[in-house]
């Protein structure tokens, strides 16, 4: 006879120690039946919008916290009913027999490794291709803690199906108090974009930005990205000794090799840019300089050294800053670097980023060119050693040969911990990226 209890999942950590994230959306309602790893809820940690399957497949029986409301790792969001084939523990590993999903032991620890199915975030079930949730390690497990009765209401008729629409749009509509339910979308498949929210409250009185009593402020809470933000910042500001160095280069021959690759049909499709080329350069650069490419290790009073680059790209979002990471980029082609940054920044501005991608970074770029400014002091992604920002490509007098001409120049920006990159490094770092960029065929002689 099969058996059903109450579960309750609790908010796991999203990513390097988060200690909150807010509710955005439930995909599910009361009285929903869910499967093993189906998404149930979309939440907003301090770096990246996150979607969460569900740890067990059963039937949602309460839904502890409301959208918008902020809470803390580790507290209950929502109580399942499920039987024994449903049962899991906080991480998704199964119980057999009916045992308790907050401890106990069960077959699946003795069951020979296989081929699984990846999970949606890195906490979720573990499915083999057999079918069988399979248990992680105990020492991955939630701590189990006592589980709270919750109070079950009525099944309610299960939520129409959302309006279709991007993470920044829905902020944006719940800053403006604006129902998406009501606003017709435009784009594709019935999209609802910004344009779509915008034009809405142009027919509905919309309620106002939080001011003062006088009228004369707009208070925003700090929270989410922008918070993260703000304290990684402020760390890495007052704890790595920033030095920056500057550096114009006359790129016409960059730009020249840019539009021969946008003309050549090996590149037809591939989205090529300032940016594409001078990523491309500064993984070259690093071969001879690696010292860039390295962290200071504050505990074990070590420097380690990467040998392999993780390229962090400075990206403006609706959020705020964010910084994701190619993995290994130093291993890509051209053509595939310009489709990891493509899809990097898509992903970015859409808020679909995910922790493991901002996170891990070795080096970053930040294009502060496509804003139309020169130069600048950037400040180092916490935990890595230097940051590139690339200035706007400009016409200029230029002396060439001797003769003034006008040529296409860029200033180049950066700023390295002084702990671990010397002024000689940095200078020949830079040095080496200015000879890339001046002239692309210098690429033969550091390779």
């Amino acid at each position: 006879m099969t058996a059903t209890m109450i579960k309750e999942f609790r908010l796991p950590d999203l990513g390097e120690g988060l200690t909150e994230s807010e509710i955005l959306s439930w995909k599910v309602a009361v009285g929903d039946t869910v499967t093993l790893n189906q998404v149930i809820a979309e939440v907003e940690t301090a770096k990246a919008v996150v979607e969460l399957p569900s740890p067990f497949a059963g039937t949602v029986a309460a839904l502890h916290e409301q959208p918008g409301t902020v809470v803390e790792v580790g507290k209950p969001i929502v109580s399942f009913e499920v039987d024994d084939a449903g049962i899991s523990n906080g991480n998704g590993a199964p119980v057999a027999g009916g045992t308790s999903a907050d401890g106990g032991s069960d077959d699946a620890d003795q069951a020979s490794p296989a081929k699984r199915e990846p999970n949606l975030v890195g906490y979720g079930a573990v499915v083999e291709h057999s079918g069988r949730p399979a248990r992680r390690a105990r020492s991955q497990q939630q701590p189990a803690g006592p589980a709270a009765e919750p109070v079950i209401p009525q099944r309610a008729e299960p939520a129409a199906e959302r309006p279709r629409s991007t993470p920044p749009v829905r902020k944006l509509a719940r800053d403006l108090g604006i129902d998406l339910e009501q606003v017709s979308g435009t784009g594709p498949g019935g999209l609802i974009t910004r344009e779509d929210v915008q034009a809405f409250t142009g027919t509905t009185e919309a309620p106002s930005a939080p001011v003062s009593q006088e009228g004369r402020e707009t208070r925003t809470p700090i929270k989410g990205v922008r918070k993260f933000t703000a304290a990684a910042m402020v760390a890495s500001a007052f704890t790595a000794p920033h030095v920056t160095e500057f550096l114009t280069v006359d790129v016409t021959a960059t730009m020249e090799l840019l539009a021969r690759l946008k003309g050549n049909k090996a590149f037809e499709g591939y989205k090529l840019t300032p940016l594409t080329i001078a990523a491309k350069a500064v993984l070259v650069a690093l071969r001879n300089n690696p010292t860039l490419n390295s962290r200071w290790d504050e505990s074990s009073q070590e420097i380690i050294q990467f040998n392999y680059v993780n390229l962090g790209i400075a990206a403006a979002t609706p959020r705020g800053l964010t910084v994701p990471n190619i993995k290994d980029a130093d291993q890509l082609t051209l053509r595939e670097l310009s489709t990891a940054l493509t899809e990097l920044t898509e992903t970015a501005r859409a808020g679909k980023t995910s922790p493991a991608d901002l996170s891990g970074g070795t080096i970053s770029i930040t294009n502060i060119g496509v804003f139309g400014i020169d130069a600048g002091t950037p400040i180092l992604n916490p935990g890595e050693a230097a940051i590139l920002a690339l200035g706007a490509v400009r016409k200029a007098p230029w002396v060439v040969d001797d003769q003034l001409a006008v040529r296409q120049v860029m200033s180049l920006s950066l700023s390295f911990d002084h702990r671990l990159v010397d002024g000689e490094q940095g200078s020949r770092f830079l040095a080496d990226l200015g000879a890339i960029l001046g002239d692309p065929a210098m690429v033969m002689t550091m390779i």
